[in-house]
């Protein structure tokens, strides 16, 4: 039998050492961390408190090989659990997350978690009684009594949550969430420590250089108002100034990517020791990240992996614990220094254009689904109809880059200004001029080629509209349903628009407390990210079920797994082929994988 454990610990916290100020990691190796306590529901038992003295024996008594862990916010919870009292349980529940997959794009804290679920039970409100205790390290009785039946109501809050969830949570999603909750809490992906600290030295050593290089002081380079005014005296040079988003006046513009700062830049390049100052006082992301990796790893070189289930709207991971392992460079010197333990590799595949295959699949575009069925540069052959002449990867890249853009962003509604910004930026790529003309050209190129992806944002635009009216809940369009406010998808989640309603100015829906607008492109985007992440975490949870292989990480649309080192070949060939299993619900749809192994994460 599989007991169900839900418990809450209740830790010390005071101004400077607590969860908004540190990372999980930095939280629990403090010095100063210490458990007062902790409130255990056994089943549906009448939950108990466990004082300081009590809670280490009140733990070991559970048989965790046989108990799933209920908790709100389980990585806390759960990497107290198994990293300070060394104790693992069978299986991860948390109904955090659960509340973020039910009710995207709205909070998921306890209190508004139980708000929402129980809008008519005065009884079921989270208290606040934690205040009392901020800052007293040993807590007196009183103060004990007052966290103890707080602790209490938060766990039979968390319970009935999981209760009432539980009941039409997908059973797939619940294992996505005790897997990714298993990657933080139970580590198994490693880091090369010597190679991260001489690369965290050479980044700090290289930014001081660039800084003393300068001649000017620090303190002058890092702040804008000073650094504005040494321009304006030390230089004779006029300040850029952008309008300021909250007041509408106009304030120095001497961020990196400013425009008018780039501007002034290059005007003055007799200067730019100066310009790379400033770029190396205010850009140090490479070496403060590559020390939040250092410091969040184990005594054992092992790292927690931190993602965010339902971080977006779509169903997509997100980074969390200030390491965000979703935006790790390709080929950078952070990725390439997670490694795998002795005798195993880190086998890295993704899924070839997903998106684009899911949206061509969707629109019914037959041609483009069977070009992809036989394996053609779509980029090319794209790129081929904006330059009518024949174009490949090889020779042409620049020309190859365009249609690669094109494929990427038109699919979504994008117009000719912003393709054309887009290209500028250069952010993916080379940064290629375009005419107005010229962007104008090639989008109703692509919209003339591919005119059932045009139809397409009308019918989902449509098809959410109809989930404003009743009568239309069920409508089908492909594996959507529409239902109130929102359209089901094919794994039981669904994407949710909370207080949607039609305007003159669009649709608008809430999200995260904000007013938002969307149309058919959006939704459109938001549609197909929705159903390329099922057709990934799908093949996670069925590679994650070998036993001979770990997954540790899911970025994008990239799976990392650590398996052995014996016959890699055959290792490589079973995940890419998993990865290219097309679900029931797009059978027809031509999937393809590539990937590679290695003893880091160098792909």
């Amino acid at each position: 039998m599989i007991d169900v454990i839900t418990l809450d610990f209740e830790t010390y916290y005071d101004t400077s050492i607590s969860l908004t100020k540190l990372t999980t990691m930095d939280y629990v190796d403090h010095e100063m961390f210490k458990v007062w306590g902790v409130g255990i529901k056994v089943n549906d038992e009448k939950t108990q408190w466990f004082g300081e003295d009590e809670t280490a024996d009140a733990l070991n008594e559970i048989d965790w090989d046989k108990a799933k862990l209920v908790c709100h916010n389980t990585p806390f919870d759960g990497y107290i659990l198994t990293q300070h009292y060394k104790l693992i349980p069978k299986y991860y529940i948390d109904t955090a997350a659960m509340c973020r997959g039910m009710f995207p794009g709205q909070s998921a804290r306890l209190k508004d978690c139980a708000i929402r679920l129980f809008p008519n039970d005065a009884t079921m409100r989270k208290g606040d009684e934690l205040v009392n205790a901020k800052g007293i390290y040993d807590l007196p009785p009183d103060i004990e009594k007052q966290i103890a039946d707080y602790c209490i109501q938060d766990v039979d809050l968390t319970y009935a949550i999981f209760q009432k969830l539980t009941e039409t949570f997908p059973n797939d999603e619940m294992d996505i969430i005790d897997l990714t909750t298993r990657m933080f809490c139970e580590p198994k992906l490693k880091i090369d420590r010597e190679r991260l600290i001489k690369y965290h030295e050479q980044e700090f050593n290289n930014s001081e250089k660039k800084i003393k290089d300068s001649g000017v002081e620090k303190t002058i380079l890092s702040s804008n108002k000073q650094f504005a005014q040494y321009i304006e005296e030390e230089l004779d040079i006029v300040v850029p100034t952008k309008k300021s988003p909250t007041t509408g006046n106009p304030i120095p513009a001497l961020g990196k990517n400013d425009a008018a700062f780039k501007q002034m830049c290059d005007r003055y390049p007799e200067y730019q020791h100066i310009w790379t100052g400033r770029t190396a006082v205010k850009s140090r992301l490479t070496e403060t990240r590559s020390k939040r990796f250092l410091d969040a790893a184990r005594a054992d070189d092992t790292i927690p992996v931190p993602l965010r289930y339902y971080a977006a709207h779509t169903g997509r991971f997100g980074g969390t614990e200030k390491l965000n392992m979703q935006n790790l460079p390709r080929g950078g010197e952070i990725r390439q220094c997670l490694i795998a333990p002795d005798n195993h590799y880190l086998y890295v595949a993704d899924l070839s254009n997903i998106e684009a295959r899911m949206l061509a699949w969707l629109a019914g575009e037959s041609a483009l689904v069977e070009q992809f069925r036989k394996g053609d540069d779509i980029y090319s052959n794209f790129a081929s109809k904006i330059y009518d002449r024949p174009i490949n990867k090889k020779d042409n890249p620049i020309e190859r880059f365009v249609g690669k853009t094109a494929i990427l962003g038109l699919g979504y509604g994008m117009g000719h200004k912003k393709f054309r910004d887009t290209l500028k930026a250069g952010a993916m790529g080379p940064s290629i001029d375009f005419s107005e003309t010229e962007a104008k050209e090639v989008v109703n190129t692509y919209r003339a080629t591919y005119p059932k992806i045009k139809l397409l944002w009308t019918k989902l635009e449509d098809l959410l509209l109809q989930g404003l009216h009743r009568d239309n809940y069920g409508n089908k369009y492909g594996p959507l349903e529409v239902i109130p406010h929102g359209l089901k998808l094919p794994n039981g989640m669904a994407l949710k628009y909370q207080n949607l309603g039609s305007t003159p100015q669009g649709l608008m829906y809430e999200s995260r407390g904000r007013k938002e607008f969307t149309y058919g492109g959006r939704i459109t985007e938001n549609v197909i990210q929705a159903l390329s992440r099922i057709v990934i975490t799908d093949s996670v949870l069925r590679l994650s079920k070998r036993k001979e292989l770990d997954v540790v990480l899911q970025v994008h649309d990239e799976i990392i797994i650590i398996a052995n080192n014996m016959q890699p070949h055959v290792t490589m060939s079973y995940i890419i082929d998993d990865m290219c299993l097309a679900p029931k619900w797009c059978q027809d749809i031509p999937l393809d994988a590539e990937g590679g192994f290695a003893t880091n994460y160098s792909k």
